[in-house]
């Protein structure tokens, strides 16, 4: 059977109609769900048929084939008129006054569904989670590809569906659904270069810089170097061999036997460095030996302890 006009085709209801936003009939509540505002006439319709309840629409925009579903709240729109909350007209890129088609659907109750945040401000409230359930107990319905609004704290929020399962509109009327986020449109990933620069460049600039190469002196390896660079066969006498001598100059003369002294005290195997310290007989003349071939003076012979000569004190 069919009524021209009226839309109703044997066991479905398919009617055409103007559309007008909530504020129209001044219906502020409806912008926080998504239930529509139809006419009497649609109900009279709906109650002859074996439809589902609670009532659940197909809307679609012929213009652009836009496709969204939503809940009826009212029967109260004059004839060819329907009420639409304004984000559900954005989504389906609707003007005042413009057709849309109303068609009744069976959708399967939700088992999963992503939803994604156009900014980080929906994460800093305090409890998202909660005010999300409070919301969507106003929708009856929820598809893919729509963007619901959020009221909360004079603020409005807007939210993306990504998915939806079973399918790609889903009923959320008494059914536990899992709910998962992705990330804010506006979200931004931490850069995570800046602390790595070190590590990451450290490979290349081993590449580019040259390897030192040289030996270069290690103590205490067991091989024996001299401070000077010459081979170790040129080692000075030990410190043993020297102390003869030191007695012998210190039999010469008093300054000597204070010099024996202080080498005695050296003999202790341990390396001594300072100022207070006579380094060993023939470094002291290796080093002389270097002052004069830099810069030649004519000198007056002096004392030289651990020389090997003998001095008197009467001269």
């Amino acid at each position: 059977m069919f009524f021209d006009g009226f839309g109703y085709h044997g066991g479905s209801f398919e009617q055409t109609y103007r559309c007008y936003p909530a504020s129209f009939i001044d219906k502020p509540q409806l912008e926080s769900g998504d239930k529509i505002i139809m006419p009497p006439s649609a109900l009279d319709r709906l109650a002859s048929l074996h439809i589902d309840y609670p009532m659940l629409f197909e809307l679609h925009n012929p213009a652009t084939e836009r496709v969204s579903h939503c809940g009826v709240l009212e029967f109260i729109a004059d004839e060819g008129m329907i009420y639409l909350p304004y984000w559900m007209m954005e989504n389906m890129l609707l003007q005042e006054g413009d057709i849309v088609k109303v068609k009744n659907a069976t959708l399967s109750k939700g088992t999963y569904v992503k939803l994604q945040p156009h900014t980080m401000d929906f994460l800093d409230i305090s409890n998202p989670k909660a005010i999300l359930e409070t919301t969507l107990r106003n929708y009856s319905c929820l598809t893919t590809g729509d963007t619901i609004m959020v009221a909360y704290n004079n603020k409005k929020f807007y939210i993306d569906i990504i998915e939806t399962k079973p399918a790609s509109a889903i009923s959320i009327i008494e059914t536990d659904c899992e709910v998962d986020f992705a990330p804010p449109l506006d979200y931004k990933e931490p850069e995570r270069s800046a602390p790595s620069v070190p590590s990451s460049k450290a490979p290349a600039q081993a590449q580019e810089e040259p390897v030192d190469e040289e030996p270069k002196f290690s103590p205490f390896t067991g091989v024996g170097r001299r401070l000077d660079g010459k081979p170790p066969q040129q080692a000075a006498v030990p410190v043993s061999s020297s102390i003869p001598q030191v007695h012998r100059s210190g039999a010469a003369s008093g300054t000597g036997s204070t010099s024996s002294g202080t080498s005695a005290r050296q003999t202790s195997g341990k390396l001594v460095f300072g100022s207070g310290t006579n380094p060993p007989p023939k470094e002291k003349q290796k080093v002389a030996a270097k002052d004069s071939n830099a810069e030649p003076k004519k000198e007056e012979p002096k004392f030289q302890a651990f020389s090997g000569k003998k001095y008197s004190l009467k001269g």
